[in-house]
């Protein structure tokens, strides 16, 4: 007998009340992937009968934070990726890849107060582990375990965070992190530069919407800091406060700080004049500001951080993308290992989409951060490195948005030519024609019904986006023939079979 099978949400089963009289209304918006939140309830014992109080039911649904991706979603992905690694290859750099699990004393005191939601492994007797919370953690240990001193990698793979997940802001529990990074002793800024030119194309190419690049120093915001009279010990976790500021008020920023951290409401109304503080357009008469700025001047630090940032905005004219980098010092970016420059693209929205996703990629400088695994490399030197990561699941979730919002057509298969029969008993004449064109290197399908229609064979190919069609009949294999059909435009031609592979190449180049 039939198992029963009944759907709902988040929340138990429940009986639903009778509709209201009236006209219904439509919700305007619906979410991203209608599945993602759907669950299964499916009776054990099965049958039509009513299920027995108490029986056990299996619940199919996906953990909370995680979502499966249909073929259509999986092509934009695809696409996404190849767009994201043809920019770091261009760039020289090589791919590794590490364990999507740590020993958790790797990842311990990396975090700030984001070491929360790091997922701790069950102990199963042997090593303490935990699963990765970024890429950027695992590389420097990389590094540090294999005397590594000089790389420029790219490395694309999954990290966990037990984070308040939101669909529609693209912020899940398992999502995929695309990082580059640069290893090793090079002067001032340059590798800095190379990686917002790197982030700047990225967003570009992916054409997702008109976008800005926050960049500040972590060694000015220090400065910032202590000028306006923060203790120490203090510095990183109100840092956490300020990263803040891009999604929440000021005024709850301050209670923060001021309630739950101990900041002295004197100072937080001081930091306040500096964090609103940003570049319009002319970053030299900016950072001349913060130069004059009679507490800044007194920072030693400071000053040389300023001198640092007045080089990499310098780059940034001489890569061409000034216009999308402003010098903010409202960016903190909470995580401990950063050193120097820290940055930070946003989608700059037309409409909610854009404006609900937030921050699409970050980076910065992490000076310290291999020496923490090595003694060796904290008393030889450092091993300076910089980097930037692109949240692929925030950009796919503002694609994905728009091609719903545009209906536009997304191929699932690769396919470039479909081998169709015209008449019956044909089948053993299209494997053969199959089997040239699979040595051939082309992308090749045929139906797996002995004697298929000609009309589903057709359909099959307008609905796949299939390009071509080889049609054979009975007049055709006499004649040493194929009838090519261009599913398009449905002009038909006859080819010679013995220049077959020679026509097809060419035909796909055009449609290139």
């Amino acid at each position: 007998m039939a198992d029963s099978v009944a759907i709902q949400g988040d929340q138990p089963a429940v009986k639903t009340p009778p509709p209201k009289k009236g006209k219904s209304k439509n919700k305007p918006e619906k979410e991203l992937s209608d599945g993602l939140n759907t669950m299964l309830v499916i009776d054990k014992e099965g049958g039509d009968a009513p299920t027995a109080a108490g029986s056990q039911k299996m619940v199919l649904k996906n953990p909370k934070g995680t979502r499966d991706f249909d073929q259509k979603q999986m092509a934009i992905r695809e696409k996404v990726f190849r767009t994201i690694i043809d920019c770091f290859e261009m760039h020289g750099a090589e791919t590794i890849d590490t364990p999507v699990f740590e020993l958790k004393e790797t990842l311990t005191n990396k975090y700030g107060e984001d070491s929360k939601l790091i997922y701790d492994l069950a102990d199963q007797g042997g090593e303490i582990l935990s699963l990765r919370y970024d890429l950027t953690v695992p590389f420097a240990r990389y590094l540090a375990m294999n005397k590594i001193s000089n790389i420029k990698r790219y490395h694309i793979g999954k990290v966990y965070r037990r984070d308040q997940p939101s669909t529609a802001r693209g912020r899940f529990r398992e999502f995929f992190q695309c990082d580059f990074d640069i290893a090793g002793q090079y002067d001032c800024m340059l590798s800095d530069a190379e990686c917002l030119l790197i982030l700047v194309q990225i967003l570009q190419k992916l054409d997702i919407g008109k976008f800005s690049v926050k960049v500040n120093h972590r060694q000015v915001l220090d400065a910032m800091m202590e000028v306006c009279g923060v203790e120490k010990d203090k510095f990183r976790t109100i840092c956490s406060s300020i990263d803040k500021l891009d999604k929440t008020p000021w005024d709850e920023v301050r209670a923060e700080m001021v309630g739950q951290k101990g900041l002295d409401p004197a100072v937080a109304d001081r930091i306040q004049t500096y964090v609103v503080m940003k570049s319009q357009g002319d970053a030299n008469a900016f950072i001349d500001q913060l130069r004059n700025d009679p507490l800044l001047s007194k920072s030693p630090t400071g000053l040389e951080a300023l001198d640092q940032m007045r080089q990499l905005m310098s780059l940034c004219g001489c890569y061409g993308i000034s216009e999308f980098v402003s010098f903010d010092l409202s960016l903190a970016r909470g995580l401990d290992y950063y050193t120097g420059t820290i940055f930070e693209a946003t989608l700059q929205g037309e409409g909610n989409a854009a404006e609900s996703v937030g921050s699409i990629a970050g980076g910065g400088r992490y000076d310290d951060l291999v020496g923490s695994f090595d003694p060796k490399v904290s008393r030889s030197g450092k091993i300076p490195c910089v980097g930037v990561s692109v949240g692929i699941e925030r950009i796919f979730a503002v694609m994905e948005a728009k091609l719903l919002k545009e209906k536009e057509k997304v191929r699932t298969t690769k396919t470039q030519v479909y081998v169709a029969s015209a008449q019956k008993n044909l089948m053993e004449e299209r494997a053969k024609l199959c089997r040239d064109l699979y040595l051939a290197g082309i992308k090749t399908e045929q139906s797996f019904k002995m004697n298929p229609k000609m009309l589903d064979q057709l359909q099959y190919c307008e609905s796949y986006g299939i390009p071509f069609a080889l049609v054979l009949g009975e007049s055709e294999i006499q004649n040493k023939v194929v009838k090519l059909r261009d599913i398009t435009t449905r002009a038909e031609e006859l080819i010679p079979r013995d220049s077959l592979i020679e026509t097809i190449r060419r035909k796909l180049q055009e449609t290139q």
